[in-house]
């Protein structure tokens, strides 16, 4: 059974950090890109950061680069997502997911991952 398991969120003042991880277990991710994605109420699920499995590319939504940064750690099978210059507006339920083989667009496509996580709150106060 697939699982990844978020954690790190929580309540930030505007300008601060946080790091989210993502554990994943239950099968080799080997050839799986992962990433992330927030959902605040109200609004659609929409892509964030993600990761290839080698590693080696890195993409992000316009309104986080240069703030945050994606990385892996393969021996652990572990995904982190580092948060700085956090926003009010970068409140919502941030979301771990993998999927097999993403090539291009479909990094930001969140119809591409199959696995995903439960969700961690991230809320960052004015």
């Amino acid at each position: 059974q697939v699982q990844l398991v978020e954690s790190g969120g929580g309540l930030v003042q505007a300008g601060g950090s946080l790091r989210l991880s993502c554990a994943a277990s239950g099968r080799a991710f080997s050839n799986y890109a992962m990433g992330w994605f927030r959902q605040a109420p109200g609004k659609e699920r929409e892509f964030v950061a993600a990761i290839n499995w080698s590693g080696a590319s890195q993409f992000y939504a316009d309104s986080v680069k240069g703030r945050f940064t994606i990385s892996g750690d393969n021996a652990k099978n572990t995904v982190y997502l580092q948060m700085n210059s956090l926003k009010p507006e970068d409140t919502a339920a941030y979301y771990c997911a993998a999927g097999p083989l993403l090539s291009g667009s479909s990094y930001y496509t969140h119809q591409r991952y199959n696995y995903w996580g439960q969700g961690t709150q991230v809320t960052v106060s004015s």
